[in-house]
């Protein structure tokens, strides 16, 4: 599954700088597919969508910090489990039941994400 960050977010940031894929962003914020991955132009995620990766995309949420599911791998490849959990001071890191994902299919997403 990936993760999603609750409405019981208080905003502390604490977890935007431990993901290993930049998946997770201030509230209101736009985003890109290549910040903190090897995407560039043209990409194929790991589900088969082409994306341009440099184009400026449209905030997830609004009112507090979000992941991008195409970006989370759970930390699979990098920890022994997803560091924003582990960090959040509310528990509000939390599997998405909506994002149903396995190993194999997070541990490709990963290669594809940082080019290995």
């Amino acid at each position: 599954m990936a993760i999603i960050i609750t409405e019981d977010c208080i905003n502390c940031g604490a977890c935007e700088p431990e993901c290993p894929n930049n998946a997770i962003y201030v509230g209101d914020d736009e985003w890109k597919y290549s910040e903190g991955t090897s995407l560039k132009g043209d990409a194929i995620l790991a589900e088969g969508e082409t994306v341009n990766a440099d184009k400026l995309q449209g905030p997830i949420e609004e009112d507090y910090y979000f992941i991008v599911p195409d970006k989370c791998t759970e930390c699979m490849g990098f920890h022994n489990e997803p560091q924003c959990a582990a960090v959040c001071p509310v528990d509000c890191c939390v599997p998405d039941e909506n994002i149903v994902e396995t190993e194999g299919f997070l541990l490709e997403k990963k290669r594809i994400l940082h080019n290995e």
